[in-house]
């Protein structure tokens, strides 16, 4: 059965591989992004899924992006929340702004996201809320403490969210990439990048298409038994 699914982030690295993930199950499917024009025209011409513009950190911004896509396509069963930002540095030198951005889009996107759609969820009797935590959010990261403690706390609010909708037919998982070959990751020095894939114990990085390929099944009907976990996708680096 085909449902309304909106994924965060979804224009390009791994929310776009879900977006094409959740479409070929048959989903209709909407992205989300926040800036990149450019970006989001390339991928609705290449895909077919529209892709919406708001700011997940802004509150009543969300909660206007989730009425309008309700509006257009029908009620939102599916979300992933996916967009999120880094601004790294130790906290010798990381400002306010560093801390309060990361932690207002990566942690509170997910509030506003479930805000605006586990209501529905729950009247309907039946959702899927995926949230895309990390591996940094369950081993820390040296230069990492805003992401780091956002993540974390997606875990947090993951498992406590999970006790809501349980008995209204509304599962809310994780998923805690380890490293995965994206734009994000490219960007890391070749060298510092090398060490990293030296502690992955299967020896390489991870695919978009396998972050998909775990939201796939943890938003099918066939994961209506799991909620309030992590599923950890990271080459055995953090076995946890």
């Amino acid at each position: 059965m085909g449902r309304v699914a909106i994924v965060t982030g979804g224009t390009r690295g791994i929310g776009e591989a879900i977006c094409k993930r959740l479409q070929r199950q048959g989903h209709t499917v909407v992205a989300n992004y926040a800036g990149n024009e450019e970006k989001a025209r390339a991928f609705t011409a290449q895909t077919g899924i529209p892709a919406y513009r708001w700011d997940v950190g802004d509150h009543e911004a969300t909660m206007a992006g989730c009425a309008q896509v309700a509006a257009d396509h029908g009620p939102v069963d599916i979300v992933v929340n996916n967009a999120g930002i880094t601004r790294d540095g130790t906290l010798h030198k990381m400002s306010f702004d560093d801390w309060n951005d990361v932690m207002r889009i990566n942690l509170g996107g997910c509030f506003n996201m479930a805000k605006a759609t586990f209501p529905g969820m729950r009247e309907r009797g039946w959702g899927r809320i995926v949230n895309i935590g990390s591996i940094n959010g369950q081993a820390g990261q040296y230069g990492q403490v805003n992401y780091a403690a956002a993540k974390s706390g997606i875990h947090g609010f993951t498992k406590a969210l999970a006790q809501e909708g349980a008995k209204f037919g509304v599962t809310v998982n994780a998923i805690a990439p380890g490293y995965i070959d994206t734009d994000m990751v490219a960007a890391v020095p070749p060298a510092v990048l090398e060490k990293i894939v030296a502690k992955i114990p299967v020896g390489r990085l991870g695919q978009a298409e396998e972050i998909a390929r775990g939201v796939a099944f943890l938003t099918s009907e066939n994961g209506g038994f799991m909620t309030g976990s992590t599923m950890s996708i990271n080459g055995g680096q953090h076995m946890y």
